[in-house]
């Protein structure tokens, strides 16, 4: 499992709409090889037919495929926008901080999103996210959250 490693954390990213917010977060996960191409399209997909069900929490959105659309490895991407976006959700828009997931079978699914979970449980930790100037700074809120990669 890749657990927001360095190369797949991008900081002050522009986007004009929550597609290319979705393609960001994509592109970094295969980058990293943990899906194919195809996943960062189902993800885009799902979007558009099901709406902004992933916006979990104010200013934050988690986008996903299913394991079968080209999941090759459990991992978490982060991207935070330069400017927060919105998605559509009644309650949690805009979006600032997007964590894109991809997860091999849905136990591991659940596993990865309880991690991610954990580490956004404190609301502190979101508004430090949303404040940070490099992956520098995401790498040590990371830290003083106490999750480990």
């Amino acid at each position: 499992m890749k657990f927001l490693p360095e190369e797949m954390i991008n900081v002050q990213h522009p986007v004009s709409s929550p597609e290319e917010a979705i393609r960001a977060a994509g592109d970094l996960l295969e980058k990293e090889k943990t899906i194919s191409s195809s996943y960062i399209q189902a993800m885009v997909e799902a979007y558009i037919s099901q709406g902004a069900y992933f916006v979990l929490a104010p200013g934050v959105a988690v986008p996903h495929a299913r394991p079968q659309d080209g999941a090759l490895e459990s991992a978490i991407s982060f991207v935070q926008l330069e400017e927060p976006v919105v998605f559509g959700h009644s309650t949690n828009d805009p979006v600032t901080l997007v964590f894109g997931l991809s997860a091999a079978s849905n136990d591991e699914h659940l596993h990865i999103l309880q991690k991610l979970t954990m580490l956004l449980n404190d609301p502190s930790t979101i508004e430090h996210m949303k404040k940070a100037q490099n992956v520098e700074d995401i790498k040590k809120i990371i830290q003083r959250s106490g999750m480990k990669k």
